[in-house]
């Protein structure tokens, strides 16, 4: 057969391959049996092999997943995936109506959507064709993992109009599928993951696309990026579009002529929502008219024309099987609630941290009670109160050890605190957690380098402290089991990476008691190296802004240490900076700015700006920014739900402004 015959027969195969999944995966219905469409497809798979020259970017081949990639390129997004507001009952929600009736007056619309608990993405067509895709990130830079996104099949890898346009979605994992995919790795003797959105973005942020290809993700797409040459002018048309494009969104939609529509929706799906086929956390309601959306704007982090209402926190009843014991870094002692495993809030639990004796004796928690068990979102599953007129008699009450469940050091109460801690300084538990601690990502970032691989290598004796890290060879980490040679190469490479680390991150990682990133960045401005600050002395600690006594005597205590004067030198000669490398604080002398040299803390939850947003501008103007209130403090800024650091400053009769009388300052 000629190339010109076989181009024809491709691009024929290409297309009615192409529809049929159309059918399929985005209008739900099947115009085709599977044999049938792999009897196409073997046959386009064949034409593309004799012929590699007819294989196009949009042929149904370029699904199956291509080479493993070597790392995940960061794309800057054109304009920024902003986060939303949230609204947890119906005061919220009429809250929103009425700041949006201020702003734009009566005559409005809203589209309400079902908030899909997945992963958000975003898709850049060229030409009709598919050419990038990409996480949210942080909402400016995200990952570009095309290949991945390539597989899902709802996904067009070229649109029936051949323009160019950008389009964002959520990517999930059907109930089905996520139930398919923890069965089988529960039969290879692996960890479950623990709800359906972790799986869709596990699956879509690993680097081998054919593993992506074989857990059958889903999408809906919800917005188009830029409207500007579409002649759209409301969001419900914006998605009339995607529809014609040949886009899968959802059709649960629904335009709401005012806010009473809205909540009939929403109280309508609390209790529909098990009935999906897909986990949903909520419902996304948006001004319908794009003008308005404008006239209404955006904060720093999110669009004033929009909110999330997220679902109540979901509650059921389980048995309290056990209470297990763990030691942290610090020694201290937490119980943990084993559960019968129960599915709440999208994911299955199994276990509740119970956090301290106090709380189990508050609530006369015993072991085999029925037990009701919260969780809503990302928060940590969390045991409400027991069912004391369920129980049998058999129920066992629990009474915290006396001694270290792993080195059996006596446990003591330190500073009057409820916690118990082991104090023993070379228990096993506290040395395996502090090596987690330093390999996380605020301190040392060593990607690859997780929970699990520590307590492997801590548990065959490969390290003992975090100066044996930087001593592991390949011999040793292959031998590890499921460690395959690039997972090798790629730990060896972040180690080596993390040697060049700021001064910050080694001094957090080191789990200086008392010390948090933000002091651990302090201290590194102020003293430059590892050498200067281990001289330091106790004045010269409490000299540094939002550096206090306890600090400070926690600082001169930990350098005072033989061992860890050792650690430092081991961690020197095995190539770790020790030197501050980062930007120096921004320092405006003789400036007009009101905040120049003010001591100013921030508490509470800020609407419009981020915390790091105020703190770099605050900092720009010649603040410092604390994390604590002192009496060299000048100002605090309280945004909603502000506590104990409110308290003190009228305590102390320091001066309080809210977020809406800081950025009238901040904009003069």
């Amino acid at each position: 057969m000629d190339v010109k015959t076989a181009e024809k027969h491709v691009k024929d195969l290409q297309n009615i391959l192409n529809q049929y999944s159309y059918d399929y995966y985005v209008l739900d219905k099947p115009s085709v049996t599977d044999a049938e469409y792999d009897k196409l497809l073997r046959e386009l798979i064949e034409y593309e092999e004799q012929f590699p020259e007819l294989r196009s970017p949009d042929s149904p081949t370029q699904r199956v997943g291509g080479a493993i990639l070597e790392m995940f390129k960061k794309v800057e997004h054109r304009s920024p995936m902003l986060s939303l507001g949230n609204a947890f009952n119906e005061e919220g929600l009429r809250d929103f109506d009425r700041k949006v009736r201020q702003a734009v007056g009566d005559s409005f619309s809203y589209v309400c959507e079902l908030k899909i608990d997945g992963l958000a993405v975003t898709l850049l067509y060229e030409d009709g064709l598919l050419r990038q895709g990409a996480t949210r990130g942080d909402g400016t830079i995200g990952e570009d993992i095309t290949e991945n996104l390539k597989t899902i099949k709802s996904i067009p890898l070229k649109i029936t109009d051949p323009i160019t346009i950008e389009v964002r979605g959520e990517a999930l994992m059907s109930k089905k599928s996520f139930e398919a995919l923890n069965q089988a790795k529960a039969e290879r003797g692996e960890e479950p993951f623990a709800n359906p959105r972790n799986a869709a973005a596990g699956s879509l942020r690993q680097l081998d696309p054919k593993l992506a290809a074989k857990r059958n993700l889903d999408i809906f797409l919800y917005a188009i990026a830029d409207l500007g040459e579409t002649g759209v002018t409301s969001h419900s048309e914006g998605l009339d579009l995607l529809d014609h494009l040949g886009f899968k969104t959802n059709k649960e939609r629904k335009k709401c002529a005012n806010i009473e529509e809205v909540i009939a929706y929403v109280e309508g799906w609390v209790e529909k929502r098990p009935n999906l086929a897909y986990d949903i956390d909520g419902i996304v309601i948006k001004v319908d008219s794009l003008e308005q959306q404008q006239e209404l704007g955006t904060t720093a982090k999110s669009p004033r024309w929009s909110i999330a209402y997220k679902f109540p926190a979901e509650e059921v009843v389980t048995t309290l099987r056990d209470i297990e014991l763990s030691v942290g870094r610090t020694g201290v002692v937490t119980p943990t609630a084993i559960l019968e495993p129960v599915r709440v809030a999208g994911t299955t639990v199994q276990r509740a941290s119970l956090h301290n004796e106090d709380l189990i004796r508050e609530k006369d928690i015993k072991i085999g009670d029925q037990v009701v068990v919260k969780k809503a979102g990302d928060i940590i599953p969390e045991v409400v109160n027991v069912l004391a007129e369920r129980r049998t008699g058999q129920e066992v009450e629990f009474h915290m050890p006396t001694h270290c469940p792993e080195c059996e050091s006596e446990l003591v109460r330190l500073d009057e605190e409820v916690a118990l801690r082991c104090i023993n300084p070379k228990c096993p538990a506290q040395i395996r957690e502090g090596m987690i601690h330093f390999v996380s990502r605020n301190a040392m970032n060593i990607d690859g380098l997780g929970e699990k691989v520590i307590s492997q290598l801590f548990s065959e004796h490969l390290i003992k402290d975090v100066a044996d890290i930087y001593k592991l060879t390949y011999e040793q980490l292959i031998s590890l089991e499921r460690m395959g040679e690039k997972s090798v190469n790629n730990l060896l490479q972040a180690i080596k990476a993390s040697k060049s680390n700021s001064l910050e991150r080694l001094l957090f990682g080191l789990g200086i008691r008392h010390v948090g990133s933000k002091a651990a960045k302090t201290l590194a401005q102020e003293f430059d190296t590892m050498e200067a600050l281990g001289k330091a002395a106790q004045e010269d600690l409490t000299a540094v802004n939002e550096i206090g006594e306890k600090m400070a005597d926690s600082v001169v205590t930990f350098f005072d240490s033989e061992e860890v004067q050792e650690l430092i030198k081991e961690l020197a000669a095995a190539g770790v900076n020790q030197v501050y490398t980062g930007a120096k604080p921004v320092i405006i002398e003789n400036s007009d700015s009101f905040f120049a040299g003010k001591t100013v803390v921030l508490t509470g939850k800020l609407e419009q700006l981020t915390r790091n947003v105020a703190i770099e501008k605050l900092e720009t103007m010649g603040a410092n920014v604390a994390g604590s209130v002192s009496k060299k403090t000048d100002l605090v800024i309280a945004g909603i739900e502000a506590g104990s650091k409110l308290t003190k400053a009228q305590s102390l009769d320091i001066e309080v402004w809210d977020e809406e009388r800081l950025i009238r300052e901040l904009e003069k």
